[in-house]
């Protein structure tokens, strides 16, 4: 990471992963550990970007929150590319709050000077329009590997705690969460480094660590 935010004026991060591998945990964690070290850092998550419950009901897809149909894509690269060239400018993006189950717009801010974003999502490395073209604005991304049975789990606590029945959380994961892991698992060979969810900062600050690309 030194190496990287020393030959770009703006790093562009970005975490990919199956969902609950972890991105958003790792994501913060990295914002925090440079913004301590005087890096000023942002972090702009894909989840933000997530369709409107009234708009998925339009178009019958709410049931399937989270494929990757369900997200306003062509706004989240817009969004990036608008980070990557307006360095002068604040660049504001949308948050998503899981309580409500909704995106909040305008609630994140990339100021002027901020060195290092760190962007987290699902279909970063996704090969359909316009996902393909993510790469190109990113500096780099990395993808987070994670055991499926320690991923499953998380998901299905976090379904719970966000108000689903346990057998509405599994039935949850089973049919929306896995078909969509799958999807995104077979683009972990594109990633620069395959990193773990246990990755400390301090260990990330270096490019010697990663498990290696698949």
């Amino acid at each position: 990471m030194a190496e990287l935010l020393a030959r770009h004026e703006r790093v562009i991060l970005g975490v990919a992963g199956s969902p609950g591998a972890g991105k958003s945990t790792l994501a913060t964690q990295v914002v925090e550990h440079f913004s301590g070290r005087g890096v000023p850092a942002a972090w702009v998550p894909m989840d933000g970007f997530h369709l409107a419950d009234i708009e998925l009901d339009r178009l019958d897809r709410r049931r399937f929150k989270g494929a990757i149909d369900t997200f306003d894509a062509h706004g989240y690269l817009a969004t990036i590319e608008r980070i990557a060239r307006e360095m002068g400018n604040t660049v504001y993006a949308p948050a998503f709050d899981r309580a409500i189950e909704e995106p909040i717009a305008g609630s994140v801010p990339v100021l002027p000077g901020t060195r290092l974003v760190v962007t987290e999502g699902n279909y970063l490395l996704d090969e359909s329009e316009p996902w393909n073209r993510v790469p190109d604005v990113l500096t780099e991304i990395w993808f987070v590997d994670v055991d499926d049975g320690l991923r499953r789990e998380r998901l299905i606590r976090r379904h719970i705690r966000f108000g689903k029945t346990p057998a509405e959380a599994r039935d949850w994961v089973r049919a929306v969460d896995e078909p969509n892991a799958r999807r995104i698992h077979r683009t972990r060979f594109r990633a620069a480094l395959i990193v773990s969810p246990d990755a400390l900062p301090s260990d990330i600050e270096s490019t010697d660590y990663a498990q290696g690309k698949a």
